[in-house]
């Protein structure tokens, strides 16, 4: 029971919240909840109105309601009815839903040579250059890192001073009843490939030296995913708010984000996006994965409009998955089929924005982890990186594919990047875009062997982005636009109010966002800069002949959207229908793409 000091409190906070409810304005909720039966039970994150803080925070919810305080609102329960009715409220801006999180990797060998594709001018990336990415802090919001001598040290196997340190500057978790140690697999796997040094495989006696990208780099342990790689909304945002709080200290300049979940509401209410928007505001550059929904086609969509959030958000850079073919070359690279395409669902964003290895990638193996007892046939066997295993020795590494695995391998690039320049986020993804290859195949068909499921990939900006990573062409840049600049990705707009499957679509600035994209006045009139540098078309030019998609389309043709139906079409530009339905997502569970 409430004393008389505390009723008397909560009646004077009531009192308040009456008065001003004569003068503010309700908040909005998200369409999701519109979509619940009434009385069905939900976790929901408020978002506060700006003028709300202290006292009257933890009351707007109810005691009884309140799980947890979150940076810019709260984690509350309640009924579907009850969380619509609380947005009533002067002192809600937005109310929307606690969604689920999970890892954007799949289990299921030939090593990849991964870092060999991202540079291909470099001679010396066969083996780890433990100055790429040196005092930068990355953090890995992920399941856990599980620290082995590939996470300590300088990668060389001499018992010196310097390898005894861990490379792991900070841990925490933000999953309950879980440390920091990572009992899934996935977060290990992701550090690996951004800054392995190669320890487990280096010498004469090696194959392979499998490595990272960066592996300069020290990493901040932000552990959100649990031993099933699930989490949810809040836990990612209490973790990117941690990291941003730790910035000056770790000097973290890069946030991985190897996870998603679908698109329930606009990247402008959606508290996951806004939170890597505050991170990216305060200086640290956000990677986040495409999504692995490039093969679902249960509305004739054919993987388009399945971008995962936050990765629907404008600022951040969100990465698409490529096959090496377990090749060094990059001549022979192509597309993953289940890669996740654009344009983002509701707000039409142009994504993924750059493409970079992601199939069947070798990284650091976690012993009795989740996805090692439930995959153990993606143990890298040790013939393949080991020129004479001893008996009974273990493997240190295992196999992963998805679009998580190229959001660390893009992460390690930006780490890269800024440890020999310094640039802001904006500065970085303008850099990437423009540097990134853009000489693919117009189409490609793959071949499923489990399956026998047969997947056409076109490679047009919804599926490539600006191109295919290159961190050597983006260290030799000088190339950049103005420190005060924004490079959020641009708008796909339809040419009509009613699209169908014939519509021209076209790339506009999203009105909510300054960006570059398509002005003279920041690129100047010279090919070396500009947006047909950075998409490889003229892709702004809205007079109706140069269409990004449509009949006369420079990016491919409109049988992307399925044959003798406008439905695919429909589901992607704007069909309310999508709300309450899963079968746009379809299963995100893919086993990865073959190599030749």
């Amino acid at each position: 029971m409430l004393t008389r000091h505390l009723a008397q409190r909560f009646v004077r906070i009531s009192v308040i919240l009456s008065l001003a409810a004569a003068t503010a304005a309700a908040g909005t909720v998200s369409p999701q909840l519109q979509s619940m039966a009434p009385d069905q039970s939900v976790q929901v994150i408020v978002d506060y109105a700006p003028s709300i803080t202290g006292a009257l925070s933890s009351t707007i919810c109810g005691a009884l309601n309140l799980i947890e305080l979150l940076p810019a609102g709260a984690l509350c329960s309640m009924t579907a009815s009850a969380a619509i009715g609380l947005a009533q409220n002067p002192a809600v801006a937005h109310v929307s839903v606690d969604n689920t999180v999970q890892n954007l990797g799949s289990a299921l060998p030939v090593y990849d040579y991964m870092p060999q594709a991202l540079q291909p001018s470099s001679a010396g990336s066969g083996s780890a250059n433990m100055s790429l990415g040196a005092n930068i802090g990355v953090a890995v919001i992920d399941s856990g890192i599980n620290v082995n001598q590939d996470l300590t040290g300088n990668g060389s196997s001499f018992l010196g001073l310097l390898n005894w340190f861990p490379n792991v500057s900070y841990a925490e978790s933000f999953v309950t009843g879980e440390g920091v140690n990572d009992y899934y697999g996935h977060g290990t796997h992701v550090a690996g490939m951004i800054a392995g040094n190669g320890s487990n495989s280096y010498g004469n006696g090696f194959l392979e030296d499998i490595h990272g990208v960066a592996p300069g780099v020290h990493l901040i342990n932000l552990k959100v995913l649990d031993m099933n790689g699930q989490s949810d909304d809040a836990s990612v945002i209490l973790a990117i708010d941690r990291a941003i709080q730790l910035k000056n200290i770790y000097n973290i300049k890069v946030i991985n984000l190897s996870l998603g979940r679908p698109v329930y509401e606009s990247y402008k209410t959606d508290p996951l996006c806004q939170e890597v928007e505050k991170a990216w505001s305060a200086g640290i550059t956000v990677v986040v994965a495409a999504g692995n929904g490039g093969r679902d086609n249960s509305v004739n969509e054919n993987g388009y409009g399945t971008i995962s959030a936050p990765g629907n958000d404008p600022r951040v850079i969100t990465v698409g998955a490529m096959n090496t073919e377990s090749t060094p070359q990059r001549s022979d690279d192509l597309m993953t089929t289940y890669s996740s395409k654009g344009p983002t669902l509701i707000d039409h964003v142009a994504k993924p924005d750059i493409v970079a290895p992601g199939n069947k990638i070798f990284s650091i193996l976690v012993p009795g982890a989740t996805l090692e007892t439930m995959y153990p046939s993606n143990i890298v066997p040790l013939a393949s990186y080991e020129a004479s295993p001893a008996a009974g020795q273990n493997s240190n590494y295992f196999i992963l594919n998805g679009t998580s695995m190229a959001t660390a391998a893009a992460s390690g690039a930006v780490a890269a990047l800024l440890g020999s320049q310094n640039l802001t986020p904006d500065q970085v993804k303008a850099r990437l875009m423009l540097t990134a290859t853009k000489n693919f195949p117009q189409t490609s068909v793959i071949t499923d062997p489990t399956t026998n499921q047969t997947f056409t990939i076109q490679y047009d900006l919804f599926t490539v982005g600006a191109g295919y990573l290159d961190l050597s062409a983006a260290l030799a840049s000088t190339a950049t636009i103005p420190a005060n600049e924004n490079a959020a990705s641009p708008v796909a707009q339809a040419a009509a109010t009613v699209p169908n499957a014939q519509t021209p679509v076209y790339l506009v600035n999203d009105s909510s966002q300054t960006a570059v994209w398509g002005s003279t006045a920041v690129w100047g009139s010279t090919a070396v800069w500009g947006s047909t540098a950075v998409w490889g078309s003229s892709a702004w030019d809205t007079s109706g002949s140069t269409a990004v998609w449509g009949s006369t389309a420079v990016w491919g043709s409109t049988a992307v959207w399925g044959s003798n139906s406008d439905s695919g079409y429909t589901a992607v530009w704007g069909s309310t229908a999508v709300w309450g339905s899963t079968a746009v997502w379809g299963s995100s569970t893919q086993n990865g793409d073959p190599t030749e």
